[in-house]
């Protein structure tokens, strides 16, 4: 045996993918420590490199990982098994709907006992096609020695576009386990896709040639708002999707922000004469339930083929990275330096005004509150909405973002996932003032991890939007059912002495002359605070239920 050999450094295979994760630059870690998942724990706290956030469910955990992995490049979930894996399944579709890449680990029972129906403690049946079903990809690690590639790969998988969560499950007995240090620590290099160079110039032809063209930016196109920016500033009209929000700022002239529902926008993208849909899927909330109008001459641009007609037919289909795309669109017409349109620009600016004041007429006092939080926000500041009516309304389309990545929200319009999503947010944006505002229904399914934000001293303001109900199901239930009003009532606790009982600052919200001095106080204290809207108090928030086809 060489000197060499002899002198290799064992570490526990829990150890091993802890050092994998320090080599990606991961500085947190959200999870609930389990007797099936304390190896790789245990190993995080030993090297004190990595912050371990201890959420209070493994929900809360997951969503954590999803927002922060929204802005690291790579979040990261630690979970135990059985009935612990299955609580984060709600938190990695919602990943899978926003794309984020998340590494979810979570434990298993010893390999001796695996797949034998045994009852044994946490142990569950068919872990792996749970995991399957709500993630993008899932692998099981049965042998000490390959644990450290499969890691890579799962790294790999999750951070590769369109991007996702991956699961990987380890028995407890191989995170356990000795062995050598393996070499396969350091980072891969990203696998890139190729772009074709000729269909990126058919693509600049077509839109030199445009008259009226409208680009319909997405969540795939966060990355591109440079691109995005000098696209506008030749001429070219921007919408975007709640996610892409802030990629054009919207005090851009020929931004249409997120009003693609408004009649007025409606007509501009059925009058267009080329439309380009970058790394947006056309959810369905955002096009009427696929019965928005889209004009005859659509191009899709997306790394995923996958994409391609998924919503609506599309004429082009242009495969790869939609900032190296836009990037090159961008060159090519610069090039021909294609002239600003003034007479539409003028057009464009009076649809967006009318949308504006469409809204804030339905908004009645909330207007203001969402004025008000514009003005309280710091301009690196965060806001994250749950989904609830005021996210859905103000919260979504009113509010003005000039960056992305400032509005945070689920993509699978699940409740409940404002708060964990705050808390990562915060924690992936050390120095930056994060504002969530959440319902008093979605609020009490992740109620403990108030209890997280305090422990970590995170600096947050929920303004908490009390209306006592479900007041989305209000809407929907007015608008489809008859106005038969059935099960959205919900006994709420006083939320300000809970706050306080969970040692933050609290505070009640009644009056709409005291919106802005109330939020600024809110905002300028240092760590987390809670702001209880009274929706009884201020009036009522006009909502009809989201635009769809008419089902009942």
């Amino acid at each position: 045996m060489s000197i060499e050999t002899a002198m290799k450094e064992k570490v526990t295979v829990g150890e091993a993918i802890v050092r994998v994760l320090e080599a990606y630059g991961v500085n947190a870690v959200y999870g609930v420590i389990s007797i099936h998942n304390l190896p790789i724990a245990d190993a995080i706290g030993r090297r004190g490199k990595i912050r371990f956030v201890p959420a209070r469910g493994e929900a809360g955990a997951a969503a954590m990982a999803d927002t922060h992995g929204r802005f690291s490049g790579l979040g990261v979930a630690l979970t135990s098994t059985g009935a612990g894996a299955g609580n984060a399944a709600g938190a990695l579709m919602e990943a899978m709907n926003a794309g984020a890449p998340l590494l979810h680990i979570t434990g298993q029972v010893e390999r001796e006992y695996l797949d034998r129906d045994a009852s044994f403690i946490h142990e569950t049946r068919d872990q792996m096609s749970l995991l399957r079903g709500c993630s993008k990809a899932a692998y099981r690690i049965l042998y000490p020695e390959q644990a450290v590639a499969i890691v890579q790969r799962a790294i790999q998988e999750a951070a590769r576009q369109p991007c996702g969560p991956v699961s990987i499950e380890i028995p407890i007995d191989v995170q356990a386990r000795q062995i050598e240090l393996p070499c396969l620590l350091e980072p891969l290099p990203a696998a890139r896709q190729a772009m074709d160079e000729a269909a990126v110039e058919a693509l600049a032809r077509r839109l030199r040639s445009a008259k009226r063209p409208v680009l319909w930016v997405g969540g795939g196109a966060l990355a591109a708002a440079d691109a995005v920016r000098r696209l506008a500033d030749l001429g070219v009209a921007v919408v975007s999707s709640t996610h892409g929000r802030g990629i054009l700022p919207d005090s851009h002239p020929r931004s249409l922000r997120a009003f693609h529902n408004d009649a007025g926008v409606a007509g501009l993208l059925s009058q267009s004469d080329l439309l380009i849909v970058a790394g947006s899927r056309l959810r369905s909330n955002e096009t009427s339930t696929y019965s928005l109008a889209l004009p005859a001459s659509c191009v899709q641009i997306d790394i995923d083929p996958a994409a391609c007609n998924r919503n609506y037919p599309m004429d082009t289909f242009v495969l790869g990275d939609c900032s190296q795309v836009l990037t090159c669109l961008a060159d090519r017409l610069e090039k021909g330096q294609r002239p600003g349109i003034t007479a539409r620009d003028q057009a464009l600016a009076a649809v967006v005004a009318d949308a504006e004041k469409a809204l804030r007429e339905q908004l009645g006092p909330y207007a203001a509150l969402s004025d008000a939080v514009r003005a309280a926000l710091p301009e690196d500041g965060i806001f994250v909405r749950d989904i609830t009516m005021s996210g859905s309304t103000w919260g979504s389309r009113l509010l003005g973002f000039e960056r992305p990545l400032r509005n945070v929200h689920s993509l699978a319009g699940a409740i409940g996932l404002g708060l964990p999503h705050a808390i990562g947010c915060a924690i992936a944006n050390p120095g930056r003032k994060v504002l969530a505002v959440i319902g008093d229904g979605g609020l009490m399914l992740n109620l403990g991890e108030f209890a997280t934000a305090v422990q970590e001293n995170l600096d947050i303001v929920f303004l908490v939007m009390n209306d006592a109900g479900y007041g989305v199901m209000r809407g929907i239930q007015k608008k489809y059912f008859g106005d038969r009003q059935y099960y959205n009532q919900l006994h709420a606790p006083d939320f300000v002495k809970l706050g306080e009982s969970m040692g933050m600052r609290a505070c009640k919200l009644d009056a709409i002359e005291n919106f802005r001095s109330v939020l600024d106080e809110a905002v300028q204290h240092a760590g987390p605070a809670l702001v209880e809207v009274d929706m009884a108090a201020i009036g009522p928030l006009n909502f009809a239920g989201p635009p769809q086809k008419k089902l009942y």
